[in-house]
């Protein structure tokens, strides 16, 4: 697939990596040539200096023949004058990247996919509803809610004195079985395990799980993790990122943000209704605890500076905040959370690259995530024709790759935990994790 990015930031770079990856026709637009010259020393794609606003430009990149076009700079205008140009001038297609609140109103995006910009997408949005689902959620790491929160995808931290350490986890379905659920996967150190080559849960090890809205709550309880209301939040840095997610957050819970810069905190003031503003600087620890740090329920680290963030969050589990998410850059240190004793770690690029990957895929897409650090996907299929095969075969017939595991099918309203001599029928929603070297195999399938 022929696949034009203009943007070659972070979140440009990063969606590039991980295509080009999988051997995709990658074109590179940027006006910056020292980060076009990282990029095509560092990854299999060609680069174009210019801006891709540009209809001369565009041209020069084969837009014509681009099945994707992904406009991920800085500048929304830049973005959008981008897609309506590539459109017209035939490519398929169209992504933006917008920070803009009311462009992503339903009225806004309408009125975009006329003009030719077929989905636009917020980074900034999408990990700050991200960090509200993970409050919502405490004691998890991770959280993903499919077909509108019917069924939802959560990691668990196997810590020093759970109760999972030990315990065969294939047995957990028979232990539990008033429970609608099913573990999907393990994390243990940087490898990702398949439940079937797990044997017994260890300490450290994250264990992920699909369920059902309805059995939630009673499984988590089950499985010793505690049921929290929190009600006092503390954010740290307030950028975007900072002040998305205080807004959204404001309305149910008490919100302290703390940010340095005196404009910042002008306008954080006048656009947060119900927020306390905090003029100081978020990594000084005594400001924190001056400001009840100690009382606080979730500690939210959103400054600009990765390490701050980790560092300001273990001090925050240090004085016993229940619950600590951290905003980080480097994908690296995806794989750490809670083995150093952050709750959570999170990372913008990786986020909006899921939500964009759901346009490379092929077959019946309705949704797809990854979990941080996880070398896998979780894809959400919809079996469409009575003619499909999948219709006409049991799922062990169906003969799913190594490394592939059905996690459970929505059907009308209800949730599934299929077995071997499962069939699907039309309009099921099948949730899928595939590893690396099982997706493409696995989207053949379900083709």
């Amino acid at each position: 697939m022929k696949i034009v990015i203009a943007g070659a930031g972070d979140v440009g770079v990063h969606l590039a990596k991980l295509l080009a990856s999988e051997q995709q026709d990658i074109t590179l637009i940027d006006q910056n040539s020292e980060v076009l010259e990282h990029a095509s020393s560092n990854l299999d794609v060609q680069t174009i200096r210019g801006d891709a606003s540009s209809i001369s430009i565009l041209k020069s990149a084969a837009i014509d023949k681009a099945r994707l076009f992904l406009a991920v700079t800085t500048s929304e205008k830049d973005n959008l004058i981008a897609c309506i140009l590539a459109k017209e001038l035939g490519a398929g297609k169209t992504v933006a990247r917008v920070n803009n609140q009311e462009f992503l109103q339903e009225e806004s995006i309408n009125l975009f996919k006329t003009l030719g910009v077929d989905h636009v997408i917020s980074p900034i949005q999408l990990a700050a509803k991200e960090i509200v689902r993970l409050v919502e959620y405490q004691g998890v790491s991770d959280v993903f809610s499919f077909e509108e929160g019917k069924i939802n995808l959560f990691g668990i931290f196997v810590g020093p004195e759970s109760k999972l350490a030990g315990k065969l986890i294939g047995k957990l379905t028979e232990k539990y079985s008033d429970l609608n659920f099913n573990p999907i996967a393990v994390l243990r150190g940087r490898n990702t395990m398949l439940p079937e080559d797990v044997g017994r849960i260890r300490r450290n090890d994250h264990i992920y799980f699909l369920c059902d809205d309805e059995h939630r709550q009673a499984l988590l309880n089950s499985l010793g993790v505690k049921k929290l209301a929190p009600k006092r939040i503390m954010i740290i840095g307030g950028s975007d990122m900072g002040r998305t997610s205080a807004k959204l957050l404001e309305e149910d819970y008490h919100v302290t943000i703390v940010e340095e810069d005196k404009s910042v905190c002008r306008d954080l003031v006048s656009y947060l209704e119900h927020s306390l503003v905090i003029r100081g600087n978020p990594g000084d620890i005594e400001l924190l605890l001056e400001e009840n740090l100690e009382k606080m329920d979730v500690f939210i680290a959103l400054t600009p500076n990765s390490e701050t963030n980790i560092l300001t969050s273990l001090l925050a589990s240090n004085y016993k905040v229940n619950n600590t998410i951290a905003l980080v850059d480097n994908t690296d240190y995806t794989y750490i959370s809670q083995n150093i004793g952050v709750d959570t770690l999170i990372n913008k690029k990786l986020i909006a690259a899921n939500n964009i990957f759901r346009f490379v895929r092929k077959g019946q897409i309705e949704a797809i995530t990854s979990l941080h650090g996880v070398d896998a996907e979780i894809i959400e299929f919809v079996v469409h024709s009575r003619k499909n095969r999948l219709t006409k075969k049991t799922i062990k017939e169906l003969k799913l790759p190594k490394g592939a595991v059905i996690g459970s099918v929505i059907r009308n309203q209800e949730t599934l935990i299929p077995d071997g001599q499962f069939k699907f029928l039309p309009g099921d929603k099948v949730i899928v994790l595939a590893l690396a070297e099982a997706i493409h195999r696995v989207e053949a399938i379900f083709r």
